[in-house]
């Protein structure tokens, strides 16, 4: 049995940040510490902190800016958080109310209604609750029948969502699946931290999947793969068991902590492996395929993967990039790339949509346009 991806949707909030202003808040911060801290800085107590500039993020991370559904509380040097209301549990939440927008987006590519859809899966890096399932409620938002769950593999969410979603159809549980991928990720980073506050961005993806297709713009699924290996180079500690720890809900581990250098390190190498052996076990070359969807977190990182795949560089067209204008949106972020940059390919022609993040983990789908 065949499976397909017919349609895709993507929700965009509304507001942005430059990094010239969150470099203008962020140097605020620094020189308020440092003058608050000056005595013990002198004395060797305390390690001053070093400012930011708007060419340091971009040679860093390829990053220009970042969507947000709070400006305001990131910039608000008294916070520099979002500042998000919170929501009566009669009224949809957040999470829900960014991945029906995306959904609806999809639905209306594929040419279907949300009762055409028997399941929904919510895939994405932070949940903001535990229960009732997000994709439950966004089931329910839509009128769905049948089941829903989420899921968490942090930036792999989306193409080990896929992956569930394309079992289940051939399996015959499910017809029609909705994807969705809910990504508020500056609520979960630490805008003190000069080698990660211009990280993340907000946003939310939905893709439908679907068996036999008879739309013309589907792309038909070749085959999926993933891998996981157990990394502590990407992390972040919030969890239920804090206040039963005792522990401060307020510390940098709370938030998003990575090494950097180790994550390149060891991140490249696996990425370039895990797609080739996927293309390999299809009877593909790498001059077969049209289009690299990567997970986008880092320019040089994309960058680096596409060249030891290739054998060269890669053309602009063969590796399109879109976190210069949304940052890491962590599981978003592949699929976003691939809403934008799909819409020239032609009959046959062969592309594949690469995740990989904290776990570690690698995910990919390999999609050929009908």
């Amino acid at each position: 049995m065949s499976v397909y991806i017919s349609g895709t949707g993507l929700f965009t909030p509304k507001e942005f940040i430059t990094n010239e202003e969150l470099v203008e808040s962020f140097n605020s911060y620094v020189e308020n510490f440092n003058q608050e801290n000056k005595n013990l800085i002198e004395e060797g107590e305390v390690e001053p902190l070093t400012p930011s500039s708007p060419e340091f993020i971009k040679k860093a991370s390829g990053i220009e800016r970042r969507y947000v559904q709070d400006k305001e509380g990131i910039l608000d040097l008294s916070r520099m958080r979002p500042k998000l209301k919170e929501r009566g549990n009669d009224e949809i939440s957040i999470m829900a109310e960014m991945a029906i927008d995306a959904s609806i987006k999809a639905l209306s590519e594929a040419n279907l209604e949300a009762s055409d859809i028997d399941a929904v899966i919510c895939g994405c890096a932070n949940l903001q609750r535990a229960y009732p399932a997000l994709a439950i409620e966004i089931q329910k938002e839509l009128k769905i029948s049948g089941y829903a769950y989420d899921m968490n593999v942090a930036c792999s969410s989306a193409t080990f969502s896929i992956q569930n979603a394309f079992n289940d159809i051939q399996s015959g549980v499910a017809d029609r699946v909705l994807v969705v991928n809910p990504e508020i990720c500056s609520g979960h980073l630490n805008f003190r931290d000069r080698d990660a506050h211009f990280i993340f961005g907000d946003a939310c993806t939905a893709v439908v999947l679907e068996k036999n297709s008879e739309n013309k713009k589907a792309f038909k699924i070749l085959g999926t793969k993933l891998q996981t290996k157990f990394s502590n180079n990407i992390r972040n500690n919030f969890g239920f068991l804090n206040t039963s720890e005792d522990s401060d809900p307020h510390a940098a581990d709370k938030l998003f902590i990575q090494k950097g250098r180790s994550v390149f390190k060891e991140v490249v190498p696996m990425v370039q492996a895990h797609i080739n052996d996927h293309l390999q076990s299809l009877d593909l070359s790498t001059d077969k395929i049209k289009r690299l969807w990567l997970h986008q977190a880092n320019l040089s990182m994309n960058q680096l993967i596409a060249k030891k795949l290739l054998g060269r560089e890669p053309l602009k067209e063969e590796m399109p990039i879109i976190l210069n204008e949304y940052a890491n949106t962590s599981s978003a972020g592949s699929i976003i790339a691939f809403h934008k940059y799909k819409e020239d390919f032609l009959s046959d022609d062969i592309g594949v949509i690469s995740s990989f993040g904290a776990g570690y983990s690698v995910g990919s789908v390999v999609i050929q346009k009908v």
